[in-house]
């Protein structure tokens, strides 16, 4: 039975750091960081995420965001975390699991960004082989799931430094920026993660 269990302790202390990184959930004292950290690399998120919210970068639609994600944490649907580098307290980007299914799944969506300034440095690698290991136990979870775009290389070599197995190709799988885009499928299995 302790397969299905819900986590025992509770979501809120999910604060897993290493690797110079510490990772936790957002909070309304990260709102200019984020907001300028977003801004600053809008044109090199553009092509990779959804279509941005007209107010995304507002103070108040960071307010609801942070509102949504208290919701999603309360009902074990979602886990948002904002990536920290220790040395100096930089934000570097951010990771989300979505989606968790409990019962005879026991999985969840895992997806990132890492603003413009850090990218190519291995600090999202780094967060993921940070972050799994919470996920596996805390969570309790059996399956991490992935997608990217197929032509999203450095996504791809993020996925499979740390572990996960393409497993397929979903058509027109999510739409981002405006635009139904083919995406990579991987997954990461509890017993083949290597922490």
């Amino acid at each position: 039975m302790a397969l299905f269990r819900l986590p025992s302790s509770g979501p809120a202390a999910l604060a897993p750091r290493g690797h110079g990184l510490l990772l936790r959930a957002p909070q309304m004292s990260d709102f200019l960081a984020w907001s300028q950290l977003r801004e600053s690399s809008r044109g090199y998120l553009t092509p990779w995420e959804p279509i941005w919210p007209s107010d995304d970068l507002t103070r108040s639609g960071f307010r609801r965001r942070l509102r949504r994600y208290a919701e999603d944490i309360a009902a074990d649907r979602s886990y948002p975390f904002i990536v920290f580098r220790e040395s100096d307290g930089a934000m570097i980007g951010g990771v989300t699991l979505a989606n968790v299914r409990r019962g005879i799944v026991q999985a969840g969506t895992i997806g990132y960004w890492v603003g413009q300034p850090y990218a190519h440095r291995g600090y999202m690698t780094a967060a993921l082989r940070v972050l799994l290991p919470s996920l596996f136990g805390e969570l309790n979870l059996h399956r991490i799931e992935a997608a990217c775009i197929p032509t999203n290389s450095p996504s791809i070599r993020v996925l499979e430094k740390c572990g996960f197995a393409r497993e397929g190709l979903a058509r027109r799988y999510l739409c981002i920026n405006g635009v139904w885009q083919d995406h990579l499928l991987f997954g990461l299995l509890h017993e083949d993660f290597r922490g």
